[in-house]
């Protein structure tokens, strides 16, 4: 994709280290020299994923009015025809249409969905498009991967929105684009893995939340989602108030690992302050990841994976 890139500008700082490295010192140095050349990239202003369509980008940037017509969405929409039959296909869902009956009009579609489900489709189709594309075939699998932990941190989001005033629509959208750090990381050091650290999966883990936060902004995304991506491994983040967006995605990230274990599933939430903020006892958790894990099925189908 070409550059697609805002006004906004944010400056990400190299993380400090937490893990002890083992790898040899010219490997750790060229993960190290790509990770900051990218999160200097992404400071600038300028957002450069290959193989990502632009379209959904453009839908992004007409969605990002609260006022955008369903018509001007419509049209851009159009331009790609495998992105306006999965729009079809996800408003035709059970999720979406629950009475079953079923509608053919693109219009119509981007009607029933509303914004944010509309852009939870678009990324969908430019995630699986990343996954198809033959120049990133070599990170098909870890794409793959991401993806399935991005649906299920999305699910979790949405079920613990609807127990506070977050909308389960944002939480939603805000926990499938939760990695986007880690897959603009992932595609940007295709063909240059022989040179890179063995260590380069945890030094990714320090990263990415800053990349992550500085891509949404270039994409022109709430600063509230952007600052929740930032912040998801904040685990003793302080404030006074009710729970937010960023506490329901920290407690869904810890959650989803619990989720993808084999059981018996144990929550440990002791040092994690998301947690008590949100209210949160090991009996709930339980019942959220049940929720969760009976939703997954239907999102899928609903987001066309």
């Amino acid at each position: 994709m070409s550059n697609a890139a805002l006004a906004a500008k944010t400056e990400v700082s190299a993380p400090t280290p937490e893990k002890t490295t083992t790898a040899p010192l010219d490997e750790r140095a060229a993960a190290l020299q790509l990770l900051t050349g990218l999160a200097a990239e992404v400071s600038e202003g300028k957002v450069i994923l290959p193989s990502f369509p632009d379209v959904v980008i453009r839908v992004r940037k007409a969605l990002a009015d609260p006022e955008a017509k369903v018509t001007q969405v419509m049209k851009i929409v159009s331009t790609e025809p495998q992105l306006a039959a999965r729009l079809i296909q996800v408003a035709n869902s059970a999720t979406y249409n629950p009475s079953g009956k079923p509608l053919t009009d693109l219009r119509a579609a981007i009607t029933r969905l509303g914004h944010r489900p509309v852009q939870g489709a678009a990324m969908s189709f430019a995630v699986k498009q990343l996954r198809l594309a033959p120049a990133l075939r070599a990170i098909a699998k870890p794409l793959n991967v991401l993806w399935e932990e991005s649906i299920t941190v999305a699910s979790i989001c949405q079920v613990l929105a609807r127990c506070t005033k977050i909308s389960p629509d944002e939480a939603f959208l805000t926990g499938l684009l939760h990695g986007m750090g880690r897959m603009y990381i992932m595609v940007r050091s295709v063909g240059k893995s022989d040179k890179l650290s063995s260590d380069f999966r945890d030094m990714i883990d320090g990263w990415h939340p800053a990349i992550g936060k500085a891509v949404l902004e270039n994409w022109g995304f709430s600063e509230r989602m952007s600052e929740a991506i930032s912040d998801q491994y904040d685990y003793d983040r302080a404030g006074k108030g009710e729970a937010d967006l960023t506490d329901i995605l920290v407690v869904s990230v810890v959650l989803a690992v619990v989720l993808r274990e084999p059981g018996p599933r144990t929550v440990t939430m002791d040092g994690i302050s998301s947690f008590h903020r949100l209210g949160l006892s090991t009996q709930d958790c339980s019942t959220i990841l049940q929720h969760a894990e009976h939703q997954l099925g239907t999102l899928h189908a609903a987001l066309g994976c």
